[in-house]
């Protein structure tokens, strides 16, 4: 059932794409926001009564009513609620025009639609940057939102509790973003808890995904970055996605003189590096081509995922 629910809400979100700021997104946000205002008083402890809620309220009812439907043979409602919530929690789709749209704008050498574009998805400053600059960015911000929106819930939804660990995966990713890195947020303990039950959620998918890319790319220079220079990075995840897929693809992507970030695991540090050591990165200095080759990979990690799933499924039935 696993592999067919995926299979099937994969498919229809590339007929009926499920906008970014949907209602039922756009209502979760709002709780999110209730929350952080009832309890956000300046604690720590604060922060970890608001997620626990916060997570709870909306993995209770997804795993009562996937019970209810399994205990009263409901096995083919019991399919469809889980192709449903897939449906909700993937996000392979989200994002993907702003992606094509920077591909095609740079490749018409419209570096200034390109740039606005990305400044509109990533919530940068892209003024003055490069045709390279731009790419580099966009295929950092690709890499990273195809694992938390993809890859990561792909992992949950096999747990025991399924479509319910995956609505923990995307809720927790979104609240360790809302409670953490708006400039309100910035200095608050109130989102220190979500920042790292998040970190330990994504601590095996995210191992995963660097595998999954150095499996389907170049997988010594894959290896050998993730070993190498993932640890440079303020961000540990983000610095093992974006060592390990630049490496698959023989392209240097993020820098890890990057500024530290409480989005990160909490005992992480930034690490200086020298001019010269940081110059030793493996790969070619992005360009337009590597929007292309992020497209391959992407699509060759998902058909791999797809593949394990289905032998996995296979073992099951016949096991």
């Amino acid at each position: 059932m696993t592999f067919f629910s995926i299979l099937c809400a994969l498919l229809i979100e590339q007929l009926k794409p499920l906008r970014a700021d949907n209602q039922i997104y756009a209502e979760i946000k709002r709780f999110a926001m209730r929350i952080e205002a009832w309890f956000n008083a300046g604690h720590a402890s604060n922060g970890r009564l608001g997620w626990f809620l916060m997570v709870g309220g909306l993995m209770l009812p997804t795993a009562l009513i996937y019970g209810v439907l399994l205990h009263y043979g409901w096995v083919f409602a019991a399919f469809a609620w889980n192709i449903l919530i897939v449906y909700l929690t993937l996000g392979f789709r989200h994002y993907s025009h702003y992606f094509t749209t920077i591909q095609f704008a740079l490749n018409a050498g419209d570096d200034a639609t390109a740039r606005t574009l990305l400044a509109e998805w990533a919530k940068i400053d892209t003024v003055g940057m490069d045709s390279g600059e731009i790419a580099r960015l966009a295929v950092e911000k690709s890499l990273i939102t195809t694992h938390r929106n993809v890859f990561g819930v792909f992992f949950w939804f096999l747990m025991p509790l399924g479509p319910a660990c995956a609505v923990m995966y995307r809720v927790s990713e979104y609240l360790a973003r809302a409670w953490n890195e708006p400039d309100h947020m910035r200095n608050e303990a109130f989102g220190e808890f979500a920042a790292r039950a998040f970190y330990w959620i994504d601590w095996i998918p995210v191992r995963l995904t660097a595998i999954a890319f150095a499996v389907v790319g170049n997988f010594e220079d894959a290896i050998y970055a993730w070993r190498n220079f993932a640890h440079r990075w303020s961000d540990e995840s983000k610095g093992i996605i974006l060592a390990a897929g630049g490496g698959a693809m023989g392209v240097r992507l993020g820098t890890p003189l990057e500024t530290a970030s409480r989005y990160v695991t909490p005992d992480a540090a930034t690490v200086d590096l020298s001019s010269a050591e940081a110059d030793v990165l493996p790969g070619e200095e992005p360009s337009v081509r590597a929007l292309q080759s992020t497209v391959g990979l992407v699509w060759r990690a998902l058909l791999l995922w797809m593949l394990l799933l289905l032998l996995l499924s296979g073992a099951v039935l016949l096991g």
